[in-house]
């Protein structure tokens, strides 16, 4: 079988804030991510009102879904028109102060379920929300840059309470050649990209 390269292109911050801007969101999607929706009472776990953590959150419509249900919902997210548009297309109030410790903004559902911040991820740190209980990676893995694969595990480490669960949807990949899983892992659902 013959392998197919491509081109891989680093991305900054900016660059992601530039994709919003241009309306290159093909990775936005407005329903709830079936495997999610498929999955859920494994992140749960029985748990009531946990802290549920979104890596590179995005606009996505799983935030609320998941607020809705009682839990708490904490994102990071580089583009501050991903998280506006997110209240804006919710139908939901909000409130924004700064964050000056790690040069941001914090956004806030008027129940204060949703907190969101708008910086850099690799500055966000346990001393803003504690630990979570929960993560949903719906693909911030796969967005950051190979390079910085280490420095996003040793973002996400220390944000994680002892009996996390973490949800990873990424690609499958030779593992031998990007290891750095720092827990237990199992497959839970397996299917073809759409």
């Amino acid at each position: 079988m013959e392998e197919t390269s491509m081109k891989y292109t680093e991305m900054t911050v900016n660059d992601w804030d530039v994709r919003w801007h241009d309306r290159k969101i093909g990775f936005h999607k407005n329903t709830i991510h079936p495997l999610l929706d498929k999955h859920v009472e494994k992140l749960i776990a029985g748990r009531t009102n946990i802290k549920i953590f979104f890596p590179l959150c995005g606009k996505a419509i799983d935030m609320k879904w998941l607020s809705d249900k009682g839990h708490t919902v904490i994102g990071v997210e580089g583009s501050e028109m991903a998280i506006q548009e997110f209240f804006q297309e919710q139908n939901m109030k909000f409130n924004t102060v700064d964050v000056p410790s790690i040069g941001g903004k914090l956004f806030t559902s008027e129940d204060n379920k949703i907190r969101l911040y708008c910086a850099d991820f690799y500055l966000f740190n346990s001393e803003l929300e504690g630990k979570v209980d929960a993560v949903w990676d719906r693909g911030a893995m796969v967005a950051i840059n190979r390079c910085d694969r280490p420095k996003y595990v040793s973002t996400m480490k220390p944000l994680i309470s002892e009996n996390c669960k973490y949800f990873l949807d990424t690609l499958v990949y030779d593992e031998t050649k990007y290891p750095g899983a720092f827990c237990d892992v199992e497959l839970i659902d397996d299917i073809d990209a759409v």
